[in-house]
């Protein structure tokens, strides 16, 4: 069972709370002073963050930006029109469609992240510190099993999506 939690428990859920909704509302005005609305700088990360190198479906895109197919649709259909998205046929199924930046949007995105990478690294260390309080016990001793908010620790090996997306 976990222990009931404690006033520094509620000052760390606190900052972190407020932290990322800083940093969330920094973000949207970003993608605002750059000619975006904050959904479509979300559907352009989400079309070039994506692990395979055929793009997105819409269905991926959907997923990753939390919506409804049909809202997923909608918001790309008005990226398509903005000339920042383009739509075309999987190779290998054709009723599949995959999703691939257009140069504005490479591009649009690209200045964005730039500012975005920036903050994060003069984020980092309060983020770091308040993840490492939560791998401990109220006591300071370490969680016999993480906490469920404790970031993933990352693979010591390169996964298969790594070595596909540095083919050429």
């Amino acid at each position: 069972m976990t222990p009931t939690p404690s006033d520094d428990d509620y000052r760390r859920l606190l900052d972190l709370r407020t932290g990322l909704r800083r940093f969330l509302r920094w973000s949207e005005h970003q993608a605002q002073a750059a000619g975006l609305t904050p959904r479509q700088h979300q559907l352009l990360l989400a079309v070039r963050g994506h692990a395979d190198p055929r793009g997105p479906t819409v269905g991926d895109v959907a997923d990753h930006l939390l919506l409804r197919h049909h809202s997923a649709v909608e918001l790309i259909d008005r990226a398509e029109t903005a000339g920042l998205v383009s739509r075309g046929a999987d190779a290998e199924n054709q009723s599949t469609v995959r999703l691939r930046l257009t140069d504005k949007g490479l591009h649009r995105l690209e200045e964005l992240s730039e500012l975005h990478l920036e903050e994060l690294a003069h984020l980092a260390p309060t983020m770091h510190t308040l993840w490492e309080a939560l791998e401990r016990d109220n006591d300071g001793a370490p969680r016999a099993t993480p906490h469920p908010a404790t970031p993933p620790r990352r693979p010591t090996t390169p996964s298969l999506h790594d070595d596909r997306r540095r083919q050429p």
